[in-house]
């Protein structure tokens, strides 16, 4: 069992930056993907960034547009979600979430955490 908590979120302008961050614990290893998801108010929740626990290839939403960047801090056992360029439509709980390469469904989520950004 892999345990996840988020945190980062805040209020922030269109256009500022926010860092989030994922602390796991628990049975992680190298052949786990780390992912970050979004939802905003009555839509569905929709992936944003992922990487692998191991390094190596990430991947991202279309709509980031290069404005973000997941990485990873393993001396700390932490996934980060650096964001820049921040738009309102940004405004979301973001959930960090982890599940093992060879699974197709994310096992294992954070409680989120929420960021705003205002026009």
């Amino acid at each position: 069992q892999v345990q996840l908590v988020e945190s980062g979120g805040g209020l922030v302008q269109a256009g500022d930056s926010l860092r989030l961050s994922c602390t796991t614990s628990g049975r992680i290893h190298n052949f786990y993907a780390m992912g970050w998801f979004r939802q905003a108010p009555g839509k569905d929740r929709e992936f944003v960034a992922g990487t692998l626990w191991g390094g190596g290839t990430t991947s991202y939403a279309d709509f980031v547009e290069g404005r973000f960047t997941i990485s990873r801090e393993s001396a700390r056992n932490t996934v980060h979600l650096s964001m820049k360029s921040l738009r309102p439509q940004d405004t979301a709980v973001y959930y960090c979430a982890a599940k093992r390469v060879k699974d197709t469904r994310w096992s294992d989520w954070g409680q989120g955490t929420q960021v705003t950004v205002s026009a």
